[in-house]
């Protein structure tokens, strides 16, 4: 639906009071006096739009960065005895977040008058894990607060944020979760070094407290300022989510590739400082390979969000994120010994990789030409990509090696995760690229 559409239906409705009004999965009975603001612009669309930014650059951005983390942990005395589960705190943290898309987004849509006071049950979850990470003794007490607790406080707060995106922005709406995707890699161009030198200084008690002071100082004043387009009511009522995509082949060949691609995607975040240190590089090069992979998220993620709100397919544009991501997994990645090598790979590997995920409202957009169902397959996508996530600890305990062969390909100890991530990509452009030459040979054959 265009502006000038969305225009013309808030004038139709001011024309014909008590009409029944189906937008964005939810049905109103609204007055003649009631007018619906303009989407795709104006300052309470920006409003909501420039809030998610900020919220999603600092909540999602902070574990993503939790390779430093990883890093710093690991040489940790008393954490040595459990070493290899210090990578679940990271990936339950992003993981959690994922898995609880679906589950949030059905909240969010269920209770569309209480979405405001959902962000703020979500916040204090959120900071209160760190917090009580900082008083934690084990690695067990690290995975239940700042991976358990943080994931789940986040991914409470974001959907209702979704929702409210999803309303205000429609044919921008690629641009609009382009620029929420790639939020995070904003803080990760800075975060790495921050996080680096607090640990450093102050140790990792100290830093994850006065993280959660930030994070509670940035973000807390915004919360007011999160508000529907739609809005609440007593007579709201939910419309039924039209499932017929559930019908469609096309959905099932991209939750395949989403599916396969997330069982590699959050490798190179993880250990990358990890691995460069392996092969000698010091510890804050690490941290500054991270923050290039962000800067490239960023840039990766606005281009294809912009790309998918024009006339290029959409299975065009995964098929050339994975293939890019795939070969410099494998060359600059699994190859690389030097900074300038990781370097270009963080550079690619931000790009395109991460510019994959900036997909999942454009293939939502392509299974199903109802708009009320961006946030349901949008959550369902976010939450087969979660699996992966999830799945990277013990993954990485089964692939990793316990020595160090520096002459070795990813220095022998990371082959595995090297091949993994490089594999998971080619295999997932291969299923949609697969599936649109069976559809084409089948068209062919038929005529």
């Amino acid at each position: 639906m265009s502006c000038t559409e969305g225009r013309d239906a808030d004038l139709e409705l001011q024309e014909q009071p008590q009409i029944l009004v189906t937008h964005n999965e939810v049905s109103l009975e609204r007055g003649p006096s009631q007018e619906l603001k303009p989407v795709d612009g104006g300052r309470d669309a920006w409003t909501v739009l420039i809030g998610g930014l900020i919220f999603e650059a600092f909540f999602w951005g902070y574990p993503v960065c939790f390779g430093v983390f990883q890093n710093y942990y690991t040489n940790q005395p008393e954490f040595r005895d459990s070493s290899s589960d210090i990578a679940l705190i990271g990936t339950l943290a992003q993981g959690l977040a994922s898995l609880g898309a679906p589950f949030s987004a059905m909240l969010t849509k269920r209770f569309p008058k209480y979405q405001q006071h959902l962000i703020w049950i979500g916040w204090p979850v959120t900071i209160g894990g760190l917090v009580a990470a900082s008083f934690s003794t084990s690695v067990g007490g690290l995975i239940g607060t700042q991976g358990v607790m943080y994931g789940v406080g986040f991914v409470i707060l974001s959907y209702p944020i979704i929702n409210m995106i999803n309303e205000w922005w429609v044919a921008r709406k690629g641009m609009a979760f382009g620029l929420i995707s790639a939020s995070s890699g904003v803080t990760g161009a800075f975060l790495p070094f921050l996080i680096e030198y607090l640990l450093n200084k102050y140790g990792w008690r100290t830093t994850l407290r006065i993280s959660a002071v930030a994070l509670a100082m940035l973000t807390g004043p915004l919360v007011p300022l999160f508000k529907p387009r739609l809005p609440p009511s007593e007579s709201a009522v939910l419309a039924k989510t039209n499932w017929a995509f559930l019908k469609r082949p096309l959905f099932w060949i991209y939750a395949l590739a989403i599916l396969i691609q997330g069982l590699g995607f959050y490798f190179p975040s993880v250990f990358l400082p990890s691995y460069a240190a392996s092969v000698g590089i010091p510890a804050v090069s690490g941290a500054s390979l991270l923050a290039l992979m962000s800067v490239a998220q960023v840039l990766g993620q606005f281009a294809f969000g912009y790309l998918s709100d024009k006339t290029l397919p959409v299975s065009l544009l995964t098929i050339v994120c994975c293939v890019a991501a795939s070969l410099a997994s494998l060359t600059f990645w699994g190859l690389g010994k030097s900074v300038a090598l990781l370097a270009v790979f963080s550079l690619l590997y931000g790009f395109f990789g991460y510019g994959f995920s900036t997909m999942r409202v454009a293939m939502g957009r392509a299974v199903s030409d109802d708009p009320s169902i961006v946030v349901s397959t949008y959550s369902i996508f976010v939450f087969l990509q979660g699996i992966g996530n999830i799945l990277v600890g013990p993954l990485s305990s089964a692939l990793m090696t316990p020595s160090t062969e520096r002459g070795h390909f990813a220095a022998g100890k990371y082959g595995g995760v090297v091949i993994l991530t490089s594999s998971s990509y080619f295999l997932a452009a291969l299923v949609i690229g697969g599936w649109h030459g069976y559809q084409r040979l089948f068209s062919t054959i038929t005529r």
